[in-house]
């Protein structure tokens, strides 16, 4: 019997995006999925997208504290072993459902699962392979000093077990940009994540998106989460050394 596996997809006036996400997730295939989108009360093309998948998926439209708080109302609801969330203009790869069933199957210890991923544009265009490549490079040193220096980890790319989940906790609502990173430290508190270099999504990175126009507000709250879980002060000054780099990295291919 399958892994059961549930995704959830918060959202919010990201109908331009949105089948293209839902599209990669039922596309899959998986036997046995549990598909829910928590929409925040769109006013564009939204619902009536998700009217046309009545039956294949759940979907909820109303107004919610956010992006935090809509996944947090999805991990109330959800049924599955293995859990991810991804958003609503992201998109999973061909047989990546597949691939990370059969990775927790075969490695009953593993908690979670991380892999590789695309960066895309509005169009659908790969970018910034430097920046995916210099991730790639930071995760093969995967420790929890590791990850207070930099999140080399794709959210799109990552899922986990519900157990750990229960052992973590849920989203902290109080973060707008960074909930996954704070996610990811409470999670290695836990366990240490499981890396394969294997493509599993694709991060759009847009006008609108939070990565693509406010960047400056999310590497501040980033120092914020790192502040809360470590007291090594070099680590610190390292990481705010790191978001300087990057920075200046976006600022030039922007």
């Amino acid at each position: 019997m399958a892994l059961k596996i549930s995704i959830i997809t918060p959202s919010f006036n990201q109908g331009k995006f949105i089948e293209q996400t839902i599209q990669s997730v039922l596309s899959q295939n998986y036997p046995d999925l549990e598909y829910i989108i928590m929409d925040g009360g769109s006013t564009d093309e939204t619902v009536s997208i998700l009217k046309k998948y009545e039956g294949k998926l759940k979907w909820f439209s109303e107004k919610d504290k956010g992006q935090s708080g809509a996944i947090n109302k999805g991990l109330k609801m959800i049924t599955g072993d293995i859990i991810a969330w991804i958003n609503s203009d992201d998109y999973y790869l061909p047989g990546t459902l597949t691939n990370i069933a059969e990775l927790f199957e075969k490695n009953k210890n593993i908690q979670w699962i991380t892999g590789d991923y695309i960066v895309v544009d509005a169009k659908g265009k790969e970018i910034h392979a430097f920046v995916r490549l210099y991730k790639k490079l930071v995760s093969y040193f995967s420790s929890f000093a590791a990850l207070s220096f930099a999140n080399y980890i794709n959210q799109p790319s990552t899922f986990w077990k519900k157990e750990l989940q229960d052992k973590a906790g849920r989203i902290n609502e109080s973060y707008r940009y960074c909930m996954d990173y704070d996610l990811w430290l409470r999670f290695m508190k836990v366990s240490a994540p499981y890396i394969i270099h294997t493509p599993l999504s694709a991060f759009r990175i847009h006008a609108t998106s939070k990565g693509g126009s406010e960047y400056g507000k999310q590497f501040e709250e980033e120092l914020e989460v790192v502040q809360k879980y470590t007291n090594n002060q070099l680590v610190v000054l390292l990481h705010k050394c790191h978001n300087m780099f990057i920075n200046i990295a976006y600022k030039i291919i922007k």
